[in-house]
């Protein structure tokens, strides 16, 4: 079972989210889009959220970390962090953002996809917000090439766009959600 996981305006309102960050709340991930995080993940230090919002706000694009408390499905309390990271170019109103769930439930590390240096190294540059031609400027690539990699990805994962390429990376574990800037993750510990 992949990571939760959930792209969101933000204001928190949810563009998409996969089944495993809707299996917390007990729901299907196509009843997610149009909802507020910040009605069912409830921060543990007020603080922290009110950190998050200003950051954005000055249009900061740093990796951010919740620890929050959420009721399950079945009622019980639940406490983990919530890793929100920018993601895309910043536009009005603000950027989308990547919030992954870290919910300590036991589970067993997944086997590391495969996908090869470049691949990984695109794949972090792209998590920055780089555009494709600063991509290639930066791997030596045209941009054709930068989009032969993520295409081949998209095909790979299974993903319609560049924003779900970096979400599935780090559900994946191919980039490290604790990590700013985007780096790759550690082989077999997500």
């Amino acid at each position: 079972m992949p990571a939760p996981i959930a792209v969101c305006c933000a204001n928190g309102e949810v563009v998409l989210a996969n089944p495993a960050m809707a299996a917390e709340w007990g729901t299907t991930a196509g009843r997610l889009p149009g909802c507020n995080l910040r009605d069912f993940f409830r921060p543990l230090a007020a603080a922290q959220f009110d950190r998050l919002v200003e950051a954005l706000r000055l249009g900061r694009r740093s990796r951010y970390r919740l620890a929050v408390r959420w009721t399950g499905p079945d009622g019980t309390e639940r406490e983990g962090e919530l890793t929100v990271d920018p993601v895309g170019a910043p536009a009005p109103p603000g950027p989308l953002l990547l919030a992954v769930l870290d919910a300590p439930d036991g589970r067993p590390p997944r086997p590391a996809p495969e996908v090869t240096p470049a691949e990984t190294r695109i794949l972090a540059l792209a998590a920055t917000g780089a555009t494709t031609a600063e991509i290639g400027r930066t791997m030596g690539l045209t941009t054709d090439g930068v989009n032969y990699h993520l295409g081949r990805l998209k095909q790979r994962w299974r993903v319609p766009n560049r924003t779900a390429v970096v979400a599935k990376a780090y559900t994946l574990g191919v980039l490290d959600a604790g990590r700013w800037p985007p780096g790759p993750g550690e082989p077999g510990t997500t």
